[in-house]
């Protein structure tokens, strides 16, 4: 199992993930379409070419759903009771088609649950970057995980 319990964390540790992707157009067609966003910023090259950015800018939940699916495998696979709350989400700086990201995470709280003497609760600030090592997105996620002890 990749997944780390409770008891094996400790504020401070840091993960760099060994995953990293590169974003489709399809990427950005499928989360758009699947979550009924019709947003043209998304969607069409033309009226995006009227913009600032002089092109679509990835859907944002792409960029949100990715860093949290890539830190899965190095947090909460196989011992993770229950997502609890994704916190101060904020992206910096804009993704497009072609851009590669990586993704971090840093253990920010730890605390033992109160209902619950088999868990704890850990909370991480995940963040994504691009392949020019800018910030694209940031947020917290707290997590309800099994102990290893119980």
């Amino acid at each position: 199992m990749a997944g780390r319990y409770f008891d094996e964390w400790q504020v401070g540790d840091h993960i760099v993930h060994a995953i990293t992707r590169t974003v489709t157009e399809t990427d950005n067609l499928l989360i758009s379409t699947l979550t009924h966003n019709p947003q043209p910023l998304h969607l069409d090259h033309e009226a995006a070419k009227g913009t600032e950015f002089g092109k679509p800018l990835v859907n944002s939940c792409f960029t949100f759903s990715l860093t949290v699916g890539v830190s899965v495998a190095d947090t909460t696979l196989g011992t993770l009771v229950a997502n609890l709350g994704y916190d101060a989400v904020k992206f910096p700086k804009p993704v497009f088609v072609g851009d590669t990201l990586t993704c971090e995470s840093e253990v920010v709280a730890l605390r033992e649950s109160g209902s619950r003497p088999n868990a704890g609760i850990v909370t991480w600030e995940h963040r994504a970057k691009n392949q020019r090592g800018e910030t694209v997105c940031t947020f917290t996620r707290t997590a309800l995980l099994q102990k290893k002890s119980a």
